[in-house]
């Protein structure tokens, strides 16, 4: 085995994930000789969903390459907007991010949450079977080769979160259409349909209602619709701005 050392220069976009001394400007970097780029940029805490593409010398290689002594490589951020090829675009939220979920839900995007921890072989077995983007903050999440994609989201704060996956992705909204709490598309209903689940003064007080298909909750614009039009006008504002 012989070591290698090569010159890497990381995107700024991607300095976050890169320890402070290699954050910046092209930095020497001694590998192990043997490992793919693709190993080598993760063991540097860049997940490869982050990463756009690698060159080696200004040509294009493949996270497989294995880099020579003295190459320069850089690596690019991932371009946005980004496509998913191969599927309809659909999402998938871990435990953390609750509130993400919500929000994309109310924009008619399709956004499956899983509200318990089942563990990242889990998720990323379902990311793989119903062909869906990994949402996630967790970075040995994002690693696992089984995913079928993957984004991960910069920011703590859903209002930022939920303008990261819209600009990086550009899905199609439909607000209006899905349950926040399961995902499931709504329906018209009647008074009748959803009495059960009002009270008196919601009876009294409103005539329009909605009801998802898949678990059955009742919709109408209640105490906190106008918190929820201001989030579908920002997010439709975006999209006339951007795409």
């Amino acid at each position: 085995m012989t070591a290698a050392e090569i010159h890497l220069e990381v995107a700024p976009e991607l300095a976050l994930f890169v320890p402070h001394g290699r954050r910046t400007g092209v930095t020497a970097l001694t590998t192990d000789g043997v490992s793919s780029l693709g190993h080598v940029v993760e063991s540097l805490g860049v997940p490869l969903t982050e990463v756009g593409t690698l060159e080696v010398d200004g040509r294009e290689v493949p996270v497989s390459y294995v880099a020579r002594p003295g190459e320069s490589v850089r690596v690019r951020a991932v371009p946005r907007p980004q496509e998913v090829p191969g599927a309809p675009l659909r999402f998938l939220l871990d435990v953390h991010l609750g509130t993400l979920a919500r929000r994309l839900r109310l924009l008619g995007v399709d956004a499956a949450y899983e509200s318990t921890d089942i563990g990242d072989p889990a998720l990323a077995a379902r990311s793989a079977a119903e062909r869906r983007v990994m949402l996630s903050r967790d970075r040995g999440l994002l690693r696992r080769r089984e995913l079928f994609a993957g984004a991960y989201v910069y920011s703590t704060q859903p209002e930022e979160q939920l303008r990261d996956v819209l600009e990086r992705f550009r899905p199609e909204l439909r607000p209006w259409t899905r349950c926040t709490a399961c995902g499931g598309l709504l329906k018209p209903a009647t008074l009748e349909d959803v009495a059960d689940q009002l009270h008196d003064g919601t009876q009294r007080n409103y005539d329009v209602f909605a009801q998802c298909g898949e678990c059955g909750r009742a919709y109408w614009k209640g105490a906190h619709h106008d918190q929820l039009v201001a989030i579908v006008e920002r997010a439709l504002a975006l999209r006339a701005e951007r795409w």
